[in-house]
Parts: C-alpha cells; structure tokens; sequence
C-alpha cells in the first residue's frame, strides 16, 4: 500500500537556482518514510527504548526527472518493496501536487534493523515484521 505525505518546499530547501537541491529529496524521502511508520503505529525512538534496535538507511538510489521550486506542495510516497528480517527496500517518489502529478524524483532506499549499541546488524522483531507487512507490496 502506498503511503503519501505532503511536503512543501521552503526557501532553505533550494539551490542558488531556486531549484530544491539534489539532496533534499533525501530529507523528504526520510519524512516521508518517518511518517509511514507513524502511520502503522511505530514511533521509531520507543522502538529503540524498547527492543534496543533501530532503522538504518543501508543504501540508496535516486533518479531526478524534473526540478521542484520555491512554493511548492511536493507528494512524497513510501511504498515497502521488498521485507527481509532485517531489512526493507522502500519505492519512494516525489510528485507535483498530487499523487498523479508530474515525477519530480524517485528512488529506492534500502533500510536496514541494527542493534542500536553496536551498530550491528540484527533481526526485525517478529512483531514489528508484521506491522510491516501489512499493506506491504
């Protein structure tokens, strides 16, 4: 299931051009996922009090179609690709206006579950996998 979440871009967000820069998608792709779990029910700081284990962005890969400028109203979507017991490849796209507006960016982010102390890589709580899956691709 697709999740969206409306974003609008503020002057700090753009480039000398007057153009969102490159990177920003990045912090409004990280938003926009924020979000996502907020929706399913998971606050990511009492996930970490509470199992000890906390998301990661493990890689990324971005493809840019047209700029966004100064003003305005961006569609973020974060979609679950793919779910593994320790990590999620997220589908993520950036539109004008609406979900059916012009492609500005899109892009895949990979996600991983780390043991929050050590940095290291662990399995997903079992509950937490399922609240994941639900209404996942």
């Amino acid at each position: 299931m697709m999740f969206h979440f409306a974003i609008r871009v503020y002057w700090e967000d753009t480039d000398a051009g007057g153009i969102v820069f490159y990177a920003n998608y990045l912090k409004f792709f990280e938003r926009a996922r924020t979000e996502w779990l907020r929706a399913k029910g998971i606050e990511q700081q009492a996930l970490r009090e509470q199992t000890g284990g906390m998301f990661v962005v493990t890689g990324t890969e971005m493809k840019y179609h047209r700029p966004a400028r100064l003003d305005d109203v961006l569609c973020v979507s974060a979609t679950p690709l793919q779910l593994g017991r320790a990590s999620v490849v997220i589908g993520q796209s950036a539109r004008l206006g609406a979900p059916d507006g012009p492609l500005l960016c899109e892009g895949t982010i990979r996600i991983g579950w780390v043991n929050a102390e050590r940095m290291q890589s662990a399995r997903m709580p079992v509950d937490l996998l399922q609240a994941l899956e639900d209404g996942a691709a």
